[in-house]
């Protein structure tokens, strides 16, 4: 029977790693999947090892008050890796922890491949080269990304993003309804709803000065308990839990956090103000590090700033609020901002990239005759 670990670390990772699993082990009969990654990935998996995508750690110090729980872990998957040599190794976006967890299959001789590349073209482009050395292959949800690789040695295929398998098709001739209705999108990190959900809570309260029927609803992230949105509800601000997207299409507006989001709205076609509050500390080491001219992915794709981006001291309910407005005031330039975020739907290939890269990793190990191979399945596996 064949095994294969897949390693996510945040929530997003867990989205995108639970519909890989699927897609391997239609493509791969009998197949076991291990994981660390979150509660998604948890369901999808027979040994689920570790709960790292609900911990919410990122940034560029953040990790050092986790340090000793990130070491602990490693430990366990080099253990796994000698103990159950599994077919292979397939890792989710997180460069920093990632990287080393490829270094441990590197030396345990287990195969890896890099699912949903890390934006390592954002901020030190050097990474691309350390993860051509690691992994056999790398499988990039944006077009861009093969060449970034190739440039490094590496080999990688655009397979496509994976967004586009559960994001339904745009709502035809979207117009600013009657309430208005407000999408609050804080982040899917416990840190990132700490520092955005009051502020996002506080523009609203400024939106409802020029629109008094104004509808808000949240989009909880499933790492996080509905109690952590205690403060929306306490504001009258309805608690959405949703995969499918059918709430948040029907949306005029969102306050949103950097991140997947931005592009989630914008194959939605959904217009967004983008807010983004870090710690000092790591705002000032990501303005030296970052290389890009834009936080939002919908900017980056588009190569100008469709959607205003409102990053620490600007990130206050009244920038917030008045940039809200300024989408809804016309509905001319509505119409035009959405038109140009659909089009970023259109470069980003077609439905399927899971099964194309399922696809992918399986012919490639059993051209390495790695299927078949793995340990026995251990009892009570999946507790």
């Amino acid at each position: 029977m064949s095994e294969i670990l897949f390693v996510a670390g945040d929530p997003s990772g867990d989205v995108h790693g639970a519909k890989l699993i699927a897609a391997l082990k239609a493509e791969i009969p009998g197949l076991r999947a291990a994981a660390v990654g979150g509660p998604l990935m948890r369901q999808a998996t027979d040994d689920f090892i570790e709960d790292l995508a609900s911990r919410g750690i990122a940034g560029f110090w953040e990790p050092l008050a986790s340090l000793g729980f990130l070491r602990a872990l490693l430990a366990r998957i080099r253990d796994y890796l000698r103990d159950r040599k599994p077919a292979a190794v397939v890792v989710v976006d997180y460069y920093g922890f990632n990287r080393r967890v490829l270094a441990l299959a590197k030396a345990a001789g287990v195969p890896a491949y890099y699912y949903v590349s890390p934006q390592v073209w954002a901020s030190r482009p050097g990474r691309a080269r350390v993860i051509a050395r690691l992994v056999r292959r790398v499988f990039a949800i944006f077009p861009f990304e093969e060449e970034v690789y190739h440039r490094a040695g590496g080999a990688c295929t655009f397979v496509g993003h994976p967004l586009l398998d559960s994001i339904p098709p745009p709502v035809p001739d979207k117009s600013v309804g009657c309430p208005l209705k407000v999408a609050l999108l804080p982040g899917s990190r416990a840190a990132e709803l700490h520092r955005h959900l009051p502020v996002f809570l506080d523009a609203l309260d400024e939106l409802r000065r020029n629109f008094p029927e104004l509808d808000a609803r949240v989009f909880a992230a499933p790492s996080l308990p509905d109690e952590a949105y205690a403060a929306a509800r306490a504001r009258g601000v309805q608690i959405v839990r949703e995969l499918d997207y059918k709430v948040r299409a029907q949306m005029d507006v969102a306050l949103c956090s950097s991140g997947t989001a931005t592009l989630e709205n914008a194959i939605l076609g959904l217009p967004m103000v983008v807010v983004y509050r870090l710690s000092w500390i790591t705002y000032w080491i990501a303005r030296a590090v970052i290389r890009v001219p834009y936080i939002a992915m919908a900017n980056l794709l588009a190569g100008r700033a469709l959607v205003p981006e409102l990053i620490q001291r600007r990130a206050n309910k009244v920038e917030i609020a008045r940039a809200a407005k300024e989408i809804l005031e016309s509905p001319a330039k509505y119409q035009e901002l959405r038109a140009a975020l659909l089009a970023i739907r259109k470069d980003l290939g077609e439905p399927g990239g899971a099964a194309r890269a399922a696809r992918a990793i399986a012919e490639d190990l059993r051209t390495l005759g790695r299927l078949g191979n793995g340990a026995p399945a251990r009892a009570g596996a999946g507790a």
